[in-house]
């Protein structure tokens, strides 16, 4: 299960890995996307999946978020599921329209203010959403949310300008940054890209504590085996070991983060209580 739209930077990022994984193991994997809610509502279909290996998710650091959006979640991110393996980090990267005649992060900055801009999302809580805020607390500026299903629709509505800005994963962000549709202002990672190695961080930029890492990876419901966690986890591994996997994710901006699955399951439960006390630095009041 991939709890946000086709196209999206989680999706993409699972598809180049879950193919290389279905080849492994001889079996046809089918990725369904169910987007919505900031990716809780596909979450919360695979946390009451049988915990057989079979139903898996494949999601992005949003996940982390949930709790801070959503107080009555219909499952609990901390016990209802089990890291299984990270399938890459990439970078949120801050953009807006050339139209909007904004060449760097501090003008933007600028901008907003002196006036109201509007950033796009793929929903509240998700990491699209999150790098935005990270960014507008450390700069001390406000702008109105405009959330959207997924990423490419966020995307295309910065595109033609109807909202401001945005900070969208490099694989959904990259081909509109190639052809010049999108302008590219600051990446969200501690380090410059290897796929934008032009664009600064916004920690460069002077943006104190306004990085954010936008990981992606796969979780089996809480009560799967261990046995099947670690082969999933095996496998996972094993997919991006492989050259042409990696090329394939490097042009998607996305690198490498190997945990063992305590390591996941212990940096998920530190980025819940990480963006709980974002939410209420930021003011963040959500319905």
């Amino acid at each position: 299960m991939q709890p946000f739209a086709a196209g999206s930077t989680s999706d993409i990022v699972a598809r180049v890995v879950l193919e290389a994984v279905s080849r492994q193991i001889g079996q046809t994997i089918i990725v369904e996307n169910r987007g919505g809610a900031g990716g809780t509502i596909g979450t919360a279909t695979v946390a009451k999946a049988d915990p057989d290996g079979y139903t898996l998710l494949t999601t992005s650091s949003g996940y982390a978020a949930a709790p801070a959006v959503y107080p009555n979640l219909a499952y609990d991110p901390s016990k209802d599921f089990a890291g299984v393996a990270i399938l890459g980090v990439v970078p949120n990267v801050l953009m807006v329209a050339p139209s909007k005649g904004i060449s760097t992060a501090r003008e933007l900055v600028e901008r907003a203010q002196a006036g109201t801009l509007t950033f796009a999302s793929a929903g509240v809580g998700s990491a699209t959403f999150w790098a935005v805020i990270r960014f507008l607390v450390s700069a001390d500026v406000k702008a109105t949310h405009v959330p959207f299903n997924g990423g490419p629709e966020a995307l295309t509505e910065v595109m033609t300008g109807r909202v401001d800005f945005c900070s969208i994963g490099s694989a959904s962000a990259m081909p509109f940054i190639k052809d010049g549709r999108l302008l590219a202002l600051a990446v969200s990672t501690a380090k410059r890209s290897a796929a934008l190695p032009d664009v600064p961080t916004t920690l460069e930029l002077g943006y104190a504590d306004s990085d954010y890492t936008f990981w992606n990876g796969m979780l089996a419901p809480a009560k799967t085996p261990r046995p099947i966690v670690e082969r999933l986890h095996a496998e996972v591994q094993d997919a991006l070991e492989k050259p042409e996997v990696q090329a394939k994710l490097a042009t998607q901006g996305a690198e490498p983060l190997p945990l063992t699955p305590q390591e996941f399951d212990a940096m998920i439960a530190r980025e819940i209580v990480a963006n709980i006390k974002l939410a209420k630095a930021a003011g963040l009041k959500f319905n």
